[in-house]
């Protein structure tokens, strides 16, 4: 039995398909989890519980992410708040300048796989969510591969997904302290 000859139009129709779903497997990039660490319990008084953040329960394992989603036009992350004062709960000084910061200034923190070991230090960022848009600026990692001790106010390690922010970016996103979603809300961000 003779095979046909396989024309141009098969060859470029196999092309398309190739490249469609290479980018579907690029695109579904997974960040698997690349360990975990045991929670102990903090000190009485030895930690701030600001913005009702969460406290490490002794000797509960959390995931750890060295890790982040790739970062698109409209990458989906959950915000979070978080004070960048001194004194705030976000601990020790903001790891891009080693300075406090504002709540009243749009600045966040990025999840350890975004913060690129401090490549996005200084930059900005668009954050979209609650029909609004707010450009703020990277100050700090939300280390996704540490946590539970003094340095990181014995919080558990960031998920791999968040972008912390002050209360200047949820007041331009007109999200009110009252609202049920104020200090957690899914949104989506890119680079500005």
């Amino acid at each position: 039995m003779k095979q046909a000859p396989i024309n141009f139009a098969t060859y470029l129709l196999l092309l398309v398909v190739l490249l469609a779903t290479s980018s579907v497997l690029v695109d579904g990039h997974e960040c698997k989890p690349s360990g975990k660490i045991k929670g102990t319990k903090p000190p009485k008084g030895g930690r701030n519980h600001g913005d009702d953040s969460d406290s490490c329960e002794a000797g509960k394992h959390y995931p750890i992410y060295k890790c982040s989603p790739p970062v698109t036009k409209h990458t989906k992350a959950t915000l979070t708040i978080n004070s960048f004062e001194k004194g705030g709960d976000g601990g020790a000084p903001s790891e891009c300048d080693g300075k406090f910061h504002s709540d009243h200034k749009p600045v966040v923190a990025l999840s350890t796989g975004w913060f690129n070991n401090m490549k996005r230090c200084h930059k900005f960022i668009k954050i979209h969510g609650n029909g609004r848009s707010v450009k703020a600026m990277v100050v700090d990692e939300c280390d996704s591969t540490m946590g539970c001790d003094k340095d990181h106010d014995f919080q558990p390690p960031c998920p791999n997904n968040i972008v912390d922010a002050s209360k200047a970016v949820w007041k331009a996103l007109g999200v009110k302290e009252s609202d049920d979603r104020f200090g957690f809300m899914d949104v989506t961000w890119s680079d500005a």
